[in-house]
């Protein structure tokens, strides 16, 4: 049996599956917690790692590895390879004024058009802006930039040369001076950190090797989390990954890369050579667990109540900006209940109304990616949100489309260890795994729940 590792080095943890590169079925698996905090010594992810390959049996017996990871963090090397600062983590906002202003200097449109995506404060090139006016010590120091997995992976390989410094093109999609039409975009980088003469990770293509592990272990490209995350549950074009956890996601892969100049879709690539739009919301799971609080009943009770309800909770509707939102962009909105009436005042009609609120809301993100020509057939359901029986029956209902839960997994892990099979192969596709099971649930659309959502939610514009 031919063994290859998935790892999937992401905020909170490193996770480590090892499977059969043949027919995917796991094997052994381990993994180690990473420090709380939004700026993070790059350090602690490389021991983590190494705890979590210990707790997975160690892998000295696989064939092949490859580094999934949270994307967008920005990891800065001297000549000699040393970090040089804390890595500043994708959910660090201090460069939130970096991004005004880099937008504001080259024109939203511009930006779409030159990387896909206008710019948040999660991309690595905000971050680079906001090192060059906050620590300029630091930022002359900086010979090199590179994103987590991309540094785990040149760790793997036993290399202290920043020249060989390798990425994918999923995770250096989320930089901001990268694009999937003209590569590196050094006027971008330039522009951003006053410098264009910092050495970037060659781009590996999806099964290519750039790199192997001192004992032989091919390294794969690696690739950005989300990407990961659709490589391992095989999503193809049609598909859209929902994904229901602290924050909500919902990213499609797609033959036709995604330009959107308001900024609601951030146009990433994937881990097969496509596209991967990607639209973040920032109100998910927690939503269930804050009405479930509210109504003093758990997660369970809560489904229960909300599928006691009729469709439309009787026109009861919540807007569910509990911690503002991003999608649409109204950062300082309040939630609110709407059509509180007698007959409607009841817990099953507030847990109705917050399963749809929250559903609404992900399916304006849908709506966005299909303005952006994504083709959805299907939607794959994950999370931790997706638990619930109540999102999972009534999802149908208010996107409108099949909804297919696959078995709980570590699916970004997953992702990366089907990549390391295929660059093990060297084949033209991704391996072909055995997937395991998924429970589809179909149910006649009800327009009037999104009907009535939009017009509260518009009701709602503006209100703090």
């Amino acid at each position: 049996m031919t063994l290859v590792a998935g790892v999937d080095s992401s905020t909170q943890s490193c996770k480590i599956v090892v499977r059969d590169a043949e027919t995917g079925a796991l094997v052994r698996s381990g993994s180690a917690k990473h420090p709380d905090g939004t700026e993070v010594h790059p350090d602690h992810w490389w021991s983590a790692l190494q705890e979590a390959a210990t707790a997975a049996g160690g892998l000295d017996d696989v064939a092949a590895i490859s580094v999934g990871g949270q994307q967008h963090g920005m990891v800065c090397l001297d000549q000699a390879g040393d970090v040089v600062r804390p890595a500043l983590l994708w959910n660090d906002t201090r460069s939130a004024q970096a991004a005004t202003d880099l937008n504001n200097e080259l024109g939203n449109k511009a930006w779409a058009d030159a990387v896909g995506s206008v710019l948040v404060a999660s991309f690595t090139i905000t971050k680079l802006r906001w090192l060059r006016d906050n620590e300029p010590d630091n930022a002359a120091r900086v010979a090199a930039v590179c994103l987590p997995h991309d540094w785990l992976t040149w760790k793997l390989s036993g290399s202290t040369d920043i020249n060989d410094l390798v990425t994918d093109r999923s995770d250096a999609s989320g930089t901001g001076y990268w694009s999937a039409k003209d590569g590196y975009r050094l006027d971008l980088l330039k522009l951003a950190f006053g410098r264009d003469d910092l050495v970037l990770p060659r781009v590996l293509g999806p099964a290519e090797s750039g790199l192997a592990t001192p004992a032989g272990a091919i390294l794969g490209a690696g690739a950005g989390d989300n990407a990961g995350s659709a490589l391992g549950l095989g999503a193809i074009p049609g598909d859209v990954v929902l994904s229901i956890g602290t924050s909500g996601v919902a990213c499609a892969v797609s033959e036709v890369p995604a330009a959107d100049v308001t900024g609601t879709v951030a146009g990433f690539a994937d881990a097969t050579g496509r596209s991967l739009p990607l639209v973040a919301t920032l109100n998910a799971a927690r939503v269930l667990a804050s009405t479930a609080a509210m109504l003093d009943v758990d997660l369970d009770r809560l489904a229960e109540l909300a599928l006691s309800a009729p469709s439309g909770a009787d026109g009861l509707v919540l807007v569910p900006f509990l911690e503002g939102e991003r999608t649409p962009n109204r950062p300082h909105a309040k939630g609110a209940f709407h059509g509180l009436t007698l007959h409607t005042m009841t817990p099953a009609h507030v847990a109705r109304a917050a399963v749809e609120g929250l559903l609404c809301g992900l399916a304006d993100g849908i709506d966005a990616l299909v303005a952006q020509g994504v083709d959805v057939k299907r939607i794959l359901l994950v999370g931790g949100g997706a638990k619930s029986a109540a999102v999972r029956q009534i999802a149908p209902i208010v996107l409108g489309r099949p909804v297919v839960v696959p078995e709980p997994g570590e699916y970004v892990a997953d992702g990366a260890a089907r990549q390391a099979a295929w660059a093990l192969s060297g084949d033209a596709e991704a391996p072909v795994w055995n997937a395991g099971g998924v429970e589809t649930y179909e149910a006649p659309v009800d327009p009037a729940v999104r009907a009535r959502y939009a017009e509260v939610r518009d009701l709602t514009e503006g209100v703090v």
